[in-house]
């Protein structure tokens, strides 16, 4: 990390987790371990639990997310959810193009643009993923594939709205599978992501990006991925279900 051009920031990714009311008490539990931390803390919950996720976290340091936006304002698209009716919620941040709804629900890198073009027209700031699947990486194109979703994903958004995104790289084949990349694995393809960037902007914008790393990081490992100079923080996705866990990578970022 480097705060002295950049915010560290842990969010967390509930995934489809926990009912209204085991919501509220998570987020309650969560709450005081967090409430020093010198990084921003977020966290992204099931449609379902943002209103009690919001008036539970409402006068705290947490900010609040949803896991997806469609990318009309309405329309007859049966269960989806529009980044107005987020905003109109009170709602801060949204997820785009987690590797899960790309590799279940069929999300593209053009669909990823589109989402994030009405989340940043709706006020929203934006957690947009990025990352290669096991086989990728066994192929040597990690590099060209995280910066292809960068591109694509960032056409047509200004140097003014990047400041309103966070990119979090999600190697697919750690998540959830306890497999974590090694931390210099880990600050190689957020340099990537970082650099791409700085090709499409210029190296200031690059520099005030905030860039997470996605793939299972723990409180165990989660100083040594923090330490390195380009992984300014973490989308956290079992971690973030335990209080206890979620707050001691919190502290990793507080203290980096």
């Amino acid at each position: 990390m480097n705060k002295a051009i950049r915010k560290a920031v842990i969010a967390g990714n509930w995934k489809m987790n926990k009912t209204p009311a085991e919501a509220k008490e998570l987020i309650n539990g969560i709450k005081p371990l967090v409430k020093d931390a010198a990084c921003g803390v977020v966290c992204c919950v099931p449609y379902v639990d943002l209103p009690v996720v919001l008036e539970a976290a409402k006068g705290s340091n947490i900010g609040v997310g949803a896991e997806n936006c469609h990318w009309e304002k309405s329309g007859a698209f049966t269960g989806e959810i529009s980044a107005e009716m987020l905003a109109s919620m009170g709602v801060e941040y949204v997820i785009i193009g987690h590797s899960e709804r790309r590799q279940y629900f069929g999300e593209t890198n053009e669909t990823v643009n589109k989402r994030i073009r009405a989340a940043l027209d709706a006020g929203l700031r934006v957690i947009l993923c990025v990352g290669e699947s096991l086989q990728q990486r066994e192929q040597g194109v990690t590099s060209e594939l995280v910066a292809m979703q960068t591109k694509i994903a960032l056409d047509g958004v200004t140097k003014d709205e990047l400041a309103h995104i966070i990119i979090a790289y999600e190697p697919i084949w750690a998540i959830g599978t306890g497999k974590t990349a090694t931390s210099e694995q880990a600050n190689e393809v957020c340099h990537t992501i970082r650099a791409t960037v700085a090709s499409l902007y210029d190296q200031k914008a690059a520099d005030a990006l905030t860039v997470q790393y996605g793939g299972s990081m723990k409180p165990g490992n989660a100083a040594d991925l923090l330490a390195q100079p380009d992984v300014d923080g973490g989308l956290i996705g079992g971690a973030s279900l335990k209080p206890q866990d979620f707050a001691a990578i919190v502290k990793a970022a507080s203290e980096g």
